[in-house]
């Protein structure tokens, strides 16, 4: 009984004005509080730290950088900078999760040495693009036994699928990274698979890059004993996102032996607009033997009157070198963390640069290429020098602040 009479009181106190003033009063400061925490619109600060022109930087921004808006879906976001024009932008599903849901989104900027820019987000309907906005692209090209071809804007490649091991006509085992030399900003790949005339050059660039068993332009593999142990051609593919800024996808592999041991490979590419250079992060795992840290050793293809330059305190290494059939010439290149390189090392068909052994998952550097005739780099000097100063970019980034 006393129980129940003190429920009755104090439903009774809550019934009173003194009380029900305090609550509106407290209602509308929650609501601007909770305003202020989810916002329309914010700003980003970029800051470019270094004393040269940087072209084509991507900025990117995670679903935690832009957590303070209103608007989840990324999708819906627009970016826009100092001037109000809006710039082209993309999401990203960088995990692969169940959804597809995009956590990243990124854009594109120009910048002076040591300019700062600031850009806004905000939300609106969703993006759409026109097909005039793709500067990157990929896919799987089962019509030509498994290829995996992918381009942006300045560059082409494509390696090969399981398929073409076994093709009657011109079978090859390789997991090379090959070279298809464009000089147009148009996307090419889809027309030149239709034509099937790519070895020809009709006047928007060609494939006269023979990777064969090599490791190509900066495929990978395990260094052990002096020796290159290296998967075959890949079995799966998975593209994780596809324009119009970055293409990125991921290729697996069978496992293959190392001295007894079998070893599994995951591949993740990703390439950007106006890049040269493409993204590569390699997931090598043991699947049996010991735990012993692996070697990873990343291939240049040798070719005759070629100029190599090796730069271990830079972390890269740089050739020049004429494009079969008499076709030009042509700079490729590896950039990595120079913390991770061991040595320069060699076999009969490849340069290979070594990193250090270790059991960091994944192993993370870039490999790409420039042919004279696009017009972009027409000597080995102007080669050097953007491959020197992408490294340097990689090591600092355009730093963001987001308000």
């Amino acid at each position: 009984m006393k129980i129940g009479l003190l429920v009755v009181a104090v439903l009774t106190m809550l019934q009173t004005p003194q009380l029900q003033t305090a609550i509106e009063t407290a209602a509308p400061a929650q609501m601007e509080i909770t305003a202020a925490l989810v916002q329309t619109e914010i700003t980003i600060t970029a800051v470019n730290k270094l004393n040269f022109a940087r072209q084509n930087e991507t900025i990117e921004l995670t679903a935690k950088d832009l957590a303070a808006l209103a608007e989840k879906d990324l999708n819906k976001l627009h970016v826009r900078d100092s001037s109000g024009k809006e710039l082209l932008a993309q999401s990203v599903d960088s995990d692969y999760d169940d959804y597809h849901k995009p956590d990243m989104l990124i854009f594109q900027a120009d910048f002076k040495p040591g300019e700062t820019k600031t850009f806004t987000i905000s939300a609106g309907k969703k993006r759409e693009y026109t097909k005039e906005d793709f500067r990157a692209y990929g896919r799987f090209v089962r019509e030509r036994f498994d290829d995996f071809a992918w381009e942006n804007d300045r560059i082409a490649h494509r390696t090969y699928g399981k398929a073409l091991i076994t093709w009657k006509g011109e079978p090859l085992t390789s997991s090379a990274i090959d070279i298809w030399s464009k000089r147009t900003p148009r996307l090419v790949i889809n027309d030149w698979y239709m034509v099937d005339n790519y070895h020809n050059d009709m006047g928007e660039g060609v494939d006269a890059y023979s990777a064969g068993p090599t490791r190509g332009c900066g495929a990978s593999g395990i260094w052990a004993n002096g020796q290159l142990f290296v998967p075959k051609n890949f079995v799966d593919s998975r593209v994780l996102t596809n324009g119009p800024i970055r293409v990125m996808f991921e290729l697996i592999y069978e496992p293959f032996e190392v001295n007894g041991a079998l070893i599994s490979q995951v591949l993740r590419v990703s390439l950007d607009a106006g890049s040269q250079l493409n993204h590569f992060e390699t997931f090598y795992r043991r699947e049996s033997g010991n735990n012993e840290p692996l070697a990873v050793a990343i291939g240049l293809k040798k070719v005759k009157d070629e100029e190599k330059q090796f730069n271990a305190a830079g972390g890269r290494l740089t050739i020049w070198e004429p494009v079969e059939k008499n076709l030009g010439m042509q700079g490729l290149a590896v950039v990595v963390n120079p913390k991770d390189v061991d040595q320069l090392a060699e076999d009969k068909l490849n340069h290979l640069l070594v990193l250090k052994p270790a059991n960091t998952i994944p192993v993370s550097y870039w490999a790409g290429f420039a042919w004279d005739r696009a017009g972009q780099i027409t000597t080995a000097k102007a080669w050097d020098t953007y491959v020197d100063q992408f490294a340097e970019a990689r090591r600092s980034p355009i730093a963001i602040t987001v308000k």
